[in-house]
This record gives structure tokens, C-alpha cells and sequence, in this order.
């Protein structure tokens, strides 16, 4: 099917959403369990505990056992209380990553206490659209020293429902910014799977939501899902990746197949490199990930390294290519910023 499909339901008892590109699965989340700690956009007041050493940062205490780890530590000291944001996933046992960088995002705008400037997303062309909306920005956040960005989805909508959502936005975030008295507590909790879905995919509007009981039936997203928790990934023309977390890293491991021509190692890495940010995400994988590509001349790289980029670029997490090994090896490192699948499914088998 082509077009956009975003579909909201439930896999093995908790609550996703997938979006669907020209039939092929594009984004998936799905609900921690119960007892996983709070994900990436949930707001705390934290209390600073003691600086770690050789690490440049400071462990907080977020309250409910739970533990956050801060990089920026300029001007604060221990003992203090502040507003902090959970910036992604911690693997199990460590410290949640929080920075100060506190946004409130809505469907059409995001407030960024700390961070003054009213912006327009770029994706939104129209000279006179986006003057009616910097007008609206600025008559909407009149008197704060809050910033705030509007995203493509305003684009084209009623003045009055841009007013309303930024509006909502502000309150909030001067509320919670100001909420500092008392210990550590979990003040705004992360986004559900199909409140994400509401908010970050609905620019541009799908062809089709799907939501309710057999919405992800519909679309065979159930089987779509299973398929990822297989580390081997098939590639056009034969050839295969295989993806394997491990406690230190995600290693991948390329495959040609049965083809043994001299053209088939770069055409299998090539279709790796394109297709391995999507199953990165969908898997819900960051860290360090090592790329074991199938064996070709040194004078392919670049245009391989070339392919990387570009899928990278396009997949919109945070990553950094860091090169070759001595041993031929290829090092990246991916922002950790979604639930592994692999402990999504952990309590519901």
C-alpha cells in the first residue's frame, strides 16, 4: 500500500504505535512495563548528589530509588534542587541520562524554557504563513523568557487552535520550571506510544489512522513486529545483515549470500548501510555499534561511507560515524533514546 499509515494499538498487552510508509514499517514504539523507569521526555525535580570524577558530571537523586546522571554541572552544587528532563534510555542498573535542556513539545509547538528566540521550522516555505504564524508566536508568548519553535503541523492550521496549543504549552512549562520546592519527584511522565504518535507523526497527515482493536491486525503489525526480534535482516539481492545486542555494544555482521561475483560485497553492504539505521531504530538500539561489512577493496569504502551518511542523516537520531578499525571494522555511536524491543518483550511472555 502506498501512502502513510500510522496505526495505534497493542502488541503483547501493552500499548504501541507503528507508522507505516509505502508498506514498510518506518517507526515503532511500544510501552515500557510497568516497572521500567520513567522514558526519554519525562520531567523531575532532582536534587544533586555528589560529582563523579574523570566523567565531567553529577549524579542526581529523581526520587522512587531512581538515579540520573548530568553532564552540564556549571554553576550548581550539591544539595541543589533543579528541573531536568530524561534524554534517553539507560541500559539496566546505570543512571538515567537527564539534561537541563527542559522541552515541552505539543503536536504544533515546543516551548524551550532557558532558550529564548521565536522560530519558525524551516519546512514551512509560504513567506506569508510564516509571518501570520511569527505573529502568532510572539502574541502568544508576550511577557515569557521562554522560547518557542513551531513545527511544520501548524503550517495551514486555524489561528485560534495554534493560540490554544501554545498556550497550553506555556502553562505548563512555567508551572513545572517553577516547581522547585520539596524533594525529589517525578513531575510530568513520559509520553505514551500513541500520544508520541499523535504529536511527532502527524506531519504530513497519514493516509490512514488506524486505531482500536484490529487496527494493528489490519496491517499485520503484529507479524511485523515479531520479525524484528530476528537479528538476521534479509537485503535485496541475496544478501543479509545479522543484528546482535550485546551488554557492551550492537554488533552487525554482513552477508553476501550464495552470490560470489566480485561486485556482490559491495551491493550487500551497501543495501546494509541504507537499511541499518531503520532496524537500529525499530529495534530500539543505540550505543556503540560495530559493523563487521562484508570483505572488499579499500577503495570502496568511500562510497559505502557515503551510503552511511546519508541513511544516518535521513534517520534523524543523534549518531556519530566514527571510522574504520585497524582490524576493518566500522564504529558508530547512536543516541540511546528508545526502549530496546528486546526488553519491551521481556514480562509478556
Amino acid at each position: 500500500m502506498k501512502g502513510r499509515v500510522v496505526a495505534m494499538g497493542a502488541w503483547r498487552g501493552r500499548e504501541a504505535a507503528a507508522l507505516i510508509v509505502d508498506g514498510q514499517l518506518e517507526d515503532l514504539l511500544v510501552a515500557p512495563a510497568d516497572e521500567a523507569a520513567p522514558g526519554p521526555g519525562a520531567i523531575f525535580r532532582g536534587v544533586l548528589d555528589r560529582p563523579v570524577k574523570g566523567q565531567g558530571g553529577v549524579f542526581l537523586r529523581l526520587g522512587e530509588g531512581l538515579t540520573g546522571f548530568l553532564r552540564d554541572t556549571s554553576g550548581l552544587a550539591p544539595g541543589q534542587r533543579v528541573i531536568v528532563q530524561v534524554a534517553g534510555h539507560a541500559e539496566p542498573g546505570k543512571a538515567l541520562p537527564v539534561t537541563l535542556r527542559v522541552l515541552f513539545k505539543s503536536r504544533l509547538a515546543i516551548v524551550t524554557p532557558g532558550a529564548p528566540g521565536l522560530n519558525v521550522s524551516r519546512r514551512i516555505r509560504d513567506p506569508e504563513e510564516r509571518a501570520r504564524l511569527d505573529a502568532l508566536a510572539q502574541l502568544a508568548m508576550e511577557g515569557s523568557a521562554a522560547g518557542l519553535i513551531l513545527r511544520s503541523a501548524a503550517e495551514g492550521a486555524e489561528s485560534g487552535e495554534v493560540l490554544e496549543d501554545i498556550a497550553a504549552m506555556r502553562d505548563l512549562s512555567e508551572a513545572v520550571m517553577a516547581d522547585l520546592d520539596g524533594g525529589p519527584e517525578l513531575l510530568v511522565d513520559a509520553a505514551t506510544p500513541h500520544e508520541v504518535a499523535w504529536r511527532d507523526w502527524a506531519d504530513p497527515p497519514p493516509d490512514e489512522l488506524a486505531e482500536g482493536e484490529g487496527a494493528f491486525a489490519a496491517h499485520e503489525v503484529e507479524d511485523r513486529i515479531e520479525a524484528l526480534l530476528d537479528p538476521v535482516v534479509s537485503l535485496p539481492g541475496g544478501g543479509s545483515m545479522v543484528i546482535e545486542p550485546t551488554r557492551a555494544l550492537v554488533a552487525v555482521d554482513v552477508n553476501t549470500g550464495r552470490d560470489t561475483s566480485p561486485a556482490a560485497a559491495l551491493k550487500a553492504n551497501i543495501a546494509a548501510a541504507r537499511d541499518l539505521p531503520r532496524q537500529l531504530r525499530l529495534r530500539g538500539l543505540g550505543g556503540q555499534i560495530v559493523i563487521d561489512f562484508a570483505p572488499m577493496p579499500k577503495k570502496d569504502r568511500a562510497v559505502l561511507e557515503q551510503q552511511l551518511r546519508v541513511a544516518v542523516k535521513a534517520c534523524g537520531i543523534e549518531t556519530s560515524l566514527a571510522g574504520w578499525t585497524p582490524l576493518g571494522l566500522y564504529e558508530l555511536q547512536r543516541k540511546r533514546e528508545r526502549l530496546p524491543l528486546a526488553e519491551a518483550v521481556r514480562g509478556t511472555e
